[in-house]
């Protein structure tokens, strides 16, 4: 069977890191990839699933001891993102794990730390963030949804959409407008906790998309949710910016499970062109397919040196915005391209619901796409220049 112990050269992580990754391997490959079928015709992954990987240490590896977890760095993290995507088991670990721990570790009250952060890390509690809503895009100044004052509460009203997590969470972190008239409009936001048992919350449709078939993305509603204002992360007000000041990990986050992926998908596919025959011989054997896994395996060589580079910098405090908006933009670009190659040495579209690589290029088409082009990317590294 393969795994990403074929990739020569790594230099990202240490051997404790690689012993983490024996783990995580094997537990996914005990307790995801026998059922990742079923969890796709559900359209949702199992609770207990996360539980399960809570146990084993699989969630939040970055939060502190005092708080339940075990206080290690982010690349832990990129350990467990890589192998999940390899493995292609779809649970949003990486959203929880990787962005609203973060959020929550580094502007959340004592008191919202010591109440989520050991649920988060156990799987007891499955986190969301919304953002999104319908008609803003990606104009995150754009959004609607209100969080206004009443006495010691907030009074939060709108709906969001595209949610990861959506129909599992627990706890959504949203981001709405606690001054709805602030000049320039990103002072006037808030990001405002939200338990999914508040009445006037409720969850929307799991959205159907064109990859990720077990990811429970959905739509979210607030109607009058009445939150005390001590549920407010960090200063009211300052949204806006620790939504910003964490991107490059986020966008690192997303850089390391596309990579992987890629991988994945090269691996089947030279094995498959190993053992399908055409014509008098193998499709591996064609001078075309050679030379397009030789052209895919150079490139696939320089995005895991890139990878490697963009984790050691964020493991010391020194990626970038434009650094991490350039990884997912190389990254998810790669990846597209991989997979629609290998897509083609399967057979091309004639064979969609054949193979395993169909339901991963439709995945990669969703990363590519979804949740803002790699064209918002371009525009914000070209503002560095």
């Amino acid at each position: 069977m393969s795994s990403l112990d074929t990739v020569a050269g790594r230099f990202a992580y240490t051997e404790d890191h690689e012993a983490f990754r024996q783990t995580v391997r094997q537990f996914l490959q005990k307790e995801g990839v026998p059922h990742v079928a079923q969890w796709e015709e559900d359209r949702l992954v199992p609770k207990d699933f996360w539980m399960k990987a809570g146990e084993i240490g699989m969630l939040c590896p970055t939060a502190p001891e005092a708080y339940g977890g075990l206080g290690l760095d982010f690349g832990y993290n990129a350990i467990v993102d890589e192998e999940m995507a390899y493995a292609g088991v779809p649970a949003g670990f990486s959203l929880q794990s990787d962005i609203v721990a973060g959020y929550i570790e580094t502007y959340g009250s004592e008191e919202q730390k010591a109440q989520w952060l050991p649920k988060m890390v156990s799987g007891e509690v499955i986190t969301a963030i919304a953002m999104t809503e319908p008609g803003t895009g990606s104009d995150l100044q754009a959004i609607r949804t209100t969080a206004k004052k009443d006495g010691n509460h907030y009074v939060i009203n709108g709906s969001k959409t595209y949610i990861t997590n959506g129909q599992n969470t627990d706890l959504t972190l949203v981001v709405a407008k606690t001054d709805p008239d602030a000049k320039p409009a990103w002072k006037g936001m808030s990001i405002i906790l939200v338990e999914s048992d508040r009445a006037g919350f409720s969850k929307g449709r799991k959205l159907d998309k064109i990859g990720q078939e077990a990811a429970d993305t959905s739509e979210l509603f607030f109607e009058d949710v009445r939150v005390p204002m001590t549920n407010c992360l960090g200063e009211e007000g300052k949204g806006f910016i620790y939504l910003m000041s964490q991107l490059p990990q986020e966008r690192l986050s997303i850089a390391v499970s596309v990579q992987a992926s890629a991988q994945k998908a090269f691996d089947e596919t030279v094995e498959f062109t190993k053992t399908r025959k055409a014509f008098a011989g193998m499709v591996f054997d064609f001078q075309n397919t050679r030379f397009v896994l030789a052209d895919l395996k150079a490139k696939l060589q320089v995005g895991w040196a890139h990878l490697d580079w963009a984790i050691a910098r964020h493991l010391k405090g020194e990626l970038t915005n434009e650094e991490g908006a350039a990884a997912k933009l190389w990254h998810t670009d790669l990846q597209w391209e991989v997979m629609d190659a290998c897509l083609q040495l399967h057979g091309g579209a004639g064979y969609m619901n054949e193979y395993p690589i169909a339901r991963a290029w439709r995945a990669a088409r969703v990363t590519r796409i979804f949740g803002g082009t790699n064209e918002i990317m371009k525009e914000l590294i070209g503002r560095s220049l």
